[in-house]
């Protein structure tokens, strides 16, 4: 996994504690929560304040996720809203940590100055029992506050500040006074520096989780479905129309195509549909040839057609299967698009532009694993479990090809692959029949002509 480090393909973009106030601060507040300290004197930090060398120090990886249910976070600083969130066990849960770092920056920045801001992600599961509990999280809660309970006292005070300037005795009343001048001494000038924190909650539409051996819930889609990485173990209740496994080829492309989620890229007006099949092609290409003990260093577009003539028989199904794509769309009129059952099908799809672009991509990127690129860019604990079954050559060529040619340009990329993001208005719920569409046709809005882009940050 060292190759993926040194060229920053893993633990990439975390926020450095190195210096003794930042490491003291981190200590109160880990101590706050869990009870532990760590000795160490310098480390990184995810966007919840989860450290991986400190993750190894304690022999727990799930220090501040007890149960992958309830994150808990430490903010040492706002930072930290640009690096990415490891041991991730919810899909939402880094999109929820940013929004709340965005809306509360100036407040955050404030408090973090003086101490180290702790919190929860809160939801009514305490524990994940049976797949079913997955679906009563509805909404998730962030509840925060400094170790020394910076905001809390900050509430308190504006309230005794209110009760002095409205109550008719409150200029004569000497203990409410003094209570506001040892609260100020613990708040600052809270009028010049408000510190209150938005208490806020999100919704859990559609989500990832990586319980269970990784699941898909799919239930704000008119027909839904929860889909599983592996086969769900004994007989499960669950309040979904379909439940599913990723051999359930047929079964999921139907529930894509039902619920419009997909499209081809074939028709994808913003990428080369042929250079990308090609991309692909290369990349099964290089699967087999270093399952077969070849060379891959400084591999060239020479030395790639060379492989593909000596190991044209031992590729699997969905290179020729993508093969045969290619040859057909050089012909006029001679595309077929195949059936779900062939191996080539879910490498022709990527998901449409929704509000559920990153989760659709995802599932294609598990249903695909020989595209490792896309795997890598979707689905990374994915990719990180399948990278370690490789053989030496093909670590060493991904590692190589992802630094080179996806890390220098890592938005362009997305934009070629998957198309542009989607935009704010995406962000509104589907109440069954479709994004924007109510029992009578399309849902009405304000501000049809603003067509404002919302790009989301990168988070590797």
């Amino acid at each position: 996994m060292m190759r993926l480090v040194k060229h920053g393909l893993m633990y990439g973009n975390l926020f450095q504690v190195s210096s003794p106030s930042l490491v003291g601060r981190y200590n109160r507040a880990l101590e706050h929560l869990t009870g532990k300290t760590t000795s160490l004197e310098e480390f990184h930090v995810d966007i919840s304040g989860f450290s991986p060398e400190i993750g190894d120090e304690l022999g727990d990886p799930l220090y501040l996720n007890p149960n992958g249910c309830n994150r808990q976070f430490i903010l040492l600083s706002t930072t930290q809203k640009t690096a990415p969130l490891l041991n991730a066990s919810f899909s939402t849960s880094r999109s929820i940590l940013r929004r709340f770092i965005d809306d509360n920056e100036e407040q955050l920045f404030a408090l973090s100055i003086r101490d180290a801001v702790v919190g929860e992600l809160v939801n009514t599961v305490y524990a994940i029992r049976t797949p079913r509990d997955l679906f009563d999280i509805r909404t998730i809660d962030v509840e925060a506050d400094t170790v020394g309970a910076h905001a809390e006292a900050s509430d308190e005070l504006s309230e005794k500040i209110h009760r002095f300037m409205t109550e008719p005795d409150g200029w004569w009343d000497d203990v409410l006074i003094a209570e506001m001048v040892e609260l100020s001494k613990h708040t600052g000038d809270i009028i010049r520096t408000p510190i209150s924190l938005n208490s806020e909650s999100f919704e859990q539409g559609n989500f990832y989780t990586n319980h269970y051996g990784g699941l898909y819930i799919f239930r704000e889609v008119k027909q839904t479905a929860c889909i599983s990485s592996k086969e769900l173990q004994g007989q499960h209740d669950l309040p979904v129309r379909s439940v599913l496994d990723l051999n359930d080829r047929k079964a999921i492309a139907s529930f894509l195509k039902r619920n419009g989620l997909v499209e081809p890229i074939l028709k994808g007006r913003d990428a080369d549909a042929e250079g990308i099949l090609r991309q692909k092609l290369d990349f099964i290409v290089i699967d087999t040839a270093a399952n077969s003990g070849e060379d891959l260093s400084d591999v060239s577009r020479r030395d790639l057609r060379t492989l593909k003539r000596k190991y044209h028989r031992e590729f699997p199904d969905e290179y020729h299967a993508l093969d045969d794509v290619l040859r057909r769309m050089k012909k006029r009129g001679g595309q077929q698009w195949p059936e779900p059952d062939n191996p080539a099908y879910f490498y022709l799809l990527r998901s449409k532009n929704h509000r559920d672009k990153q989760l659709v991509n995802q599932l294609l990127a598990e249903l695909t694993p020989l595209d490792f690129r896309q795997l890598f860019i979707c689905h990374k604990d994915a990719f990180y479990s399948h990278y370690q079954g490789w053989s030496d050559a093909k670590k060493t060529y991904a590692a190589q090809f992802l630094a080179d040619e996806y890390m220098v340009d890592k938005v362009g990329t997305r934009e070629e692959l998957f198309g542009p993001e989607p935009s704010m208005h995406d962000e509104e719920p589907d109440i069954g029949f479709g994004l924007r569409m109510g029992p009578w046709g399309a849902i009405p809005r304000d501000d049809d002509d603003d067509d404002d882009d919302d790009d989301d940050e990168d988070d590797d």
